[in-house]
């Protein structure tokens, strides 16, 4: 623990299960209304139409060309996403209610706009905490233990633009960037990354590009190339596509030569699905 609100926080879930403290009515009230109002949102049912955003304005270029040009091409979401979204918006209103019933003071959400050569990029932080822009993410097991674990990993495998959405919203509201409150959806662990070591400058150019080219109607572009198979260090010749194409929904139309099959190279009964854009036993090329 490398933050006073962790404390705060674990002292106050001890002292509830163990029987000395309570959560007081007025803060368990916020909470509803917090979860209430992102249900209400969530299930509005509203389709919502392409624009910059800050939640978005940190991916990267080719995705967020699609989104503009064509939203059709988009592999659909299962319809466990929504849920999964839903967690995400529980999990911020009651670490919000933690804190609030911990006695930790800080300046709730609020929405703010970017001014930028071409326009504008709004959004809504979460919260201001110590004078600092702070954002609450909700965390698979995987993305908890080896994503966030400093800034430097987390700036490295950020193919969500985190860094550049904190950014933004630390310049939007004129405050200093804080870091980010991340909770385990698997087990309620949580943790403070501290954005101490973000250059400011470099994330600011970094968004300023990605309005030019997208207002601009810039060509398609890859943002990645494929990255080659390997077993147990040595290349097997054939070529697949990276963590962020893989994650990607528009990897489809993307790679049109792209077949998602069985490891070539995996020994168990049950190999996991490779998404392959070469085979050295096809013609398929790249």
């Amino acid at each position: 623990m490398n933050h006073p609100a962790e404390l705060a926080i674990h002292s106050l879930l001890q002292n509830v299960m163990s029987g000395k403290a309570k959560v007081d009515s007025a803060v368990l009230d916020v909470v509803a209304k917090d979860v209430r109002d992102a249900l209400s949102r969530q299930f509005s049912g509203e389709k919502r139409t392409f624009k910059l955003r800050m939640s978005n304005i940190g991916r990267k270029k080719c995705q967020l060309w699609f989104d503009k040009n064509h939203p059709e091409e988009k592999i659909s979401d299962s319809p466990y996403f929504l849920i999964n979204m839903i967690l995400g918006d529980i999990i911020e209103a009651v670490f919000k209610g933690l804190l609030r019933a911990a006695d930790v003071k800080f300046d709730d959400s609020e929405q703010v706009s970017l001014p930028l050569k071409g326009g504008h990029v709004d959004g809504t932080y979460d919260l201001v905490l110590n004078g600092k822009v702070d954002d609450v993410k909700s965390a698979s097991p995987w993305a908890y233990e080896n994503k966030f674990i400093d800034f430097e990993t987390l700036q490295s495998k950020d193919s969500f633009g985190y860094v550049s959405q904190l950014v933004g919203y630390s310049k939007a509201k004129g405050v200093p960037v804080g870091g980010w409150w991340v909770v385990n959806k698997a087990n309620g662990n949580f943790k403070y990354v501290s954005a101490s070591g973000v250059d400011v400058k470099e994330e600011m150019e970094k968004i300023q590009n990605t309005v030019d080219y997208i207002n601009n109607d810039e060509p398609f572009e890859r943002c990645y190339e494929p990255v080659a198979e390997t077993y147990y260090g040595k290349p097997s010749g054939n070529m697949k596509l990276g963590i962020e194409c893989s994650l990607c929904s528009y990897r489809e139309k993307c790679w049109d030569n792209l077949q998602v099959l069985p490891s070539k190279v995996s020994k168990s009964a049950t190999p996991p699905l490779i998404n392959y854009v070469k085979l050295v036993d096809a013609q398929d090329t790249v």
